[in-house]
């Protein structure tokens, strides 16, 4: 196998070398350059031919979400962008990975981090995924087009009446490539939706509230970071926070989150296995599930347990669309998904399968 080619953007001469040399150490990574900040990386780039580049979110003169959008245009590079976990260091993180950044990286302790060994493993790990990813449809322009729905022909609910469910939930589950899927998908559901939305979104503690705050600014339902006792509202959606695994619990005839900081599942804390779980114990619900672009298997199992529990529909994302066909290809291979459908056609399925 050759060598991947890494090109390393930081402000800090410090950061550079560190990072440098982590992925040196790697048998299969060579780090071909390195750079100053996002002028700096252009300039490179026209000279350097890296496959992959890490990029940092805050450096003076141009910044790394000003770098990403000159990628973006005139290459075809994956890029990984290391953060501070500062409030503006995560709202740009979120942006930047709606923009076309592959993934992100939450440096441990600020711009300058002493302690970034902590991540070591995870910087080396998402380099070579990101080899792997679908730029194409990474770096393709985000269009949140209107469905257009008539909440008035609601023969599906009449059916579902009929059975005996009338109460819905929405239960959604996505990793890397997941912050611009989310968008796709909720932009579309009207502010009318007729059930609560549970999200798991793969993220560190201190994004997850950025994220539900950037989508909640372009959607026209409510979305927010989830917190424990609350009841689930129709037409509301709840993304679990980073470090807190979500499941819900049944009080008198509401629902309520219930969050927890039990084991760590398939490596993620929320996991989505771990939501799929506990909505599969409501007997009195009809349930969509849907799972979409993400590296790992996190859901598979959560889904088939669903699917036992009854009344579930499962959406699962193509492989055309999504930006890692991990999740969602293990998802199908347990033949308990009901649809496959491109990322810009799932808020329309849900739609079908909710009753609107």
């Amino acid at each position: 196998m050759n060598s991947l080619k890494v090109l390393v953007v930081d402000d800090s001469a410090f950061m550079r070398k560190l990072i440098s040399d982590f992925l040196n150490n790697e048998p299969n990574i060579e780090v071909i350059g390195t750079a100053r900040n996002g002028q700096d990386c252009l300039l490179k780039l026209q000279t350097l031919k890296p496959d992959v580049i890490t990029m940092d979110v805050e450096m003076p003169i141009m910044n790394g979400l000003e770098a990403l959008k000159e990628i973006n245009t005139h290459y075809r590079i994956p890029v990984i962008m290391l953060s501070s976990t500062t409030k503006q260091g995560a709202e740009n993180t979120i942006i930047a990975m709606q923009a076309g950044a592959v993934d992100f990286i939450a440096k441990p302790s600020g711009s300058i981090s002493l302690d970034l060994h902590k991540v070591r493993d995870e910087i080396v790990t998402k380099v070579l995924h990101s080899s792997r990813v679908n730029i194409t449809e990474l770096i393709k322009p985000l269009q949140n087009k209107k469905i257009s729905y008539n909440i008035n022909d609601s023969t599906s609910i009449k059916e579902l009446n009929n059975k005996g469910v009338k109460k819905k939930i929405l239960c959604i589950g996505t990793s890397t490539g997941g912050p611009r899927a989310l968008q796709y998908v909720l932009t579309k559901l009207p502010g009318n939706f007729t059930a609560p939305i549970l999200i798991v979104q793969h993220m560190p503690a201190g994004f997850t509230q950025s994220l539900a705050k950037r989508l909640n600014s372009i959607c026209e339902i409510e979305v927010k970071e989830a917190e424990n006792g609350e009841i689930l509202k129709k037409g509301v959606a709840y993304i679990a926070p980073g470090g807190w695994h979500m499941k819900i619990k049944e009080v008198g005839t509401s629902l309520a989150i219930r969050l927890d900081q039990s084991e760590i599942r398939n490596g993620h804390r929320p996991s989505v296995d771990v939501m799929f779980e506990s909505v599969s114990r409501l007997k009195d619900y009809s349930k969509v599930a849907v799972i979409m672009t993400g590296m790992g298997s996190d859901g598979a199992k959560g889904l088939i347990q669903l699917k036992n529990g009854g009344n579930t529909k499962a959406i699962a994302e193509s492989e055309k669309t999504s930006v890692v066909f991990g999740m969602p290809k293990v998802a199908i291979e347990t033949k308990q998904v009901d649809e496959v459908a491109n990322v810009d056609e799932i808020a329309e399925v849900i739609l079908k399968h909710i009753g609107m």
